[in-house]
């Protein structure tokens, strides 16, 4: 049976919750040493690179030029040329008029090695492709200096979360900026239930429910002149060496709320889940449903669930139970806390708050401009590696612990891939794709 020291841990959650706060407040300070070191940036110019051109990139290229005005997009990456063109034109509409677009031809780079050559035009880059190349692309850009946003998750494979993390060590020790898009951590009104929180409003949380469950997302269905690399490049959601699941690609969100509010990352998982709806070979091997329940290291038990079936019920939100009362909150902007009996203590509406997606990229110029840095690198993986525990669990039907899980080396993306490369996943005589099997598949 597994102790807990009780008295330890409430101060390692007080201090989590510390310094989760700074990073939430969009800075961790620097020494006055530092800061006149990075202040070279106040004046200059910054170059930005966006590598990966889809719809989320091409936001978060919107987002960034919009948050300082002294900045332009130099370079261009992605897979795709057609990927690439329509983003650059949507860009070149959007800020027509202005200098801040300034992509010439030959610095609009394809192919699998193009992060690499747009990368090193950069003083910031932007990784925004499929998240199994996300860890790759990230080691590139802090081993080059730049600062960095990038989307969340940030790895569909464990040996991913650990060069991730090794790489955010390096990028705290170098003062390099970088921004996950985890971005209810930069919402006003995740912001100030995580205050009321830290201000014992809330007691010790000792449960709580997240919740994605959505209709689903898009296909593209297969053309006949599409090798099978294309077509899952072209479908990556429903690869996992691509995309690592929908409880990694969107349910992490609630995820994070979680552990941020915890103020711990889980020891444990365990939960179920299949395919019952969302089923075809069009749909790839994950699942459309997941529900795992997360044991913290306080205590605390998580339930999870994510869906994707067409008309069932939607919900994104998250509930929390607390010692002296009970959370809720949503992407809308609405917040409230209820004592155990039900009376309200506080809540918040925030209807004309700023939109997330933009304030995590006006907190990312202003450290840049005013030597600060921002470090969420770490929490994006450990997050992300929440999120690969409640996958193996719910795939394979075990108990899969963090320690178990941190140490095993079965890859879904590997470490180099081209045009030519057999993907990962491969269809079997039927067309279908192998599905993983409760009671049989392992990933330890």
């Amino acid at each position: 049976m597994m102790k807990y020291d009780n008295q330890n841990n409430k101060n390692s959650r007080r201090e989590f919750c510390k310094n989760s706060a700074l990073v939430t407040a969009g800075i961790m300070m620097p020494s006055t040493t530092i800061n006149s070191m990075f202040n070279v940036f106040n004046d200059k110019k910054l170059k930005l690179a966006l590598v990966g051109c889809g719809g989320r990139g091409t936001g978060a290229a919107n987002q960034a030029l919009k948050a300082d005005d002294n900045i332009e997009l130099v370079a261009m990456a992605d897979a795709f040329k057609d990927r690439l063109d329509s983003s650059y034109t949507a860009l070149k509409e959007e800020f027509d008029g202005t200098t801040k677009i300034n992509v010439k031809g030959e610095h609009q780079f394809i192919g699998f090695d193009a992060y690499k050559k747009a990368i090193d035009l950069a003083d910031v880059v932007i990784l925004t492709t499929p998240p199994g190349f996300r860890p790759h692309h990230f080691e590139y850009a802090i081993q080059a200096g730049k600062h960095v946003f990038m989307e969340k998750p940030v790895a569909t494979d464990v040996p991913g979360i650990r060069k991730v993390l090794k790489m955010a060590k390096i990028a705290k020790e170098n003062k390099q900026n970088v921004v996950v898009g985890l971005q209810r951590r930069y919402q006003k009104n995740y912001i100030e239930i995580a205050s009321q929180i830290r201000d014992d409003k809330v007691g010790d949380i000792v449960s709580g429910q997240v919740y994605w469950n959505s209709a689903g997302v898009w296909v593209h269905p297969r053309k006949p002149e599409q090798t099978e690399m294309e077509y899952q490049m072209r479908n990556w959601y429903y690869f996992n060496w691509l995309c690592g699941d929908h409880i990694l690609e969107q349910h992490i969100h609630n995820i994070d709320v979680a552990n941020w509010f915890i103020g711990e990352y889980p020891i444990a998982a365990q939960g179920m889940g299949g395919r019952e709806v969302r089923k075809g070979p069009e749909h790839g091997e994950i699942f459309d449903h997941h529900f795992v329940e997360f044991t913290y290291p306080s205590g605390a038990v998580i339930s999870s669930q994510c869906r994707h079936q067409p008309g069932t019920m939607s919900k994104v939100a998250e509930a929390f139970q607390g010692t002296k009362g009970k959370v809720e909150t949503n992407d809308a902007g609405v917040a409230r806390i209820t004592d155990i009996k039900g009376s309200d203590i506080f809540t918040y509406r925030g209807e004309n708050d700023p939109n997330p997606y933009q304030v995590e990229h006006d907190r990312l110029f202003a450290a840049i401009r005013n030597g600060e840095v921002i470090s969420d690198a770490e929490n994006g993986a450990k997050s992300t590696m929440t999120a690969i525990i409640g996958r193996m669990a719910t795939y394979s039907g075990q108990v899969i612990t963090w320690e178990a899980a941190m140490n095993s080396n079965h890859i879904l993306m590997p470490e180099e891939i081209n045009w030519d490369s057999v993907p990962p996943t491969q269809p079997m005589e039927n067309g279908e794709y192998p599905i993983p099997t409760p009671g049989k598949t392992k990933y330890l």
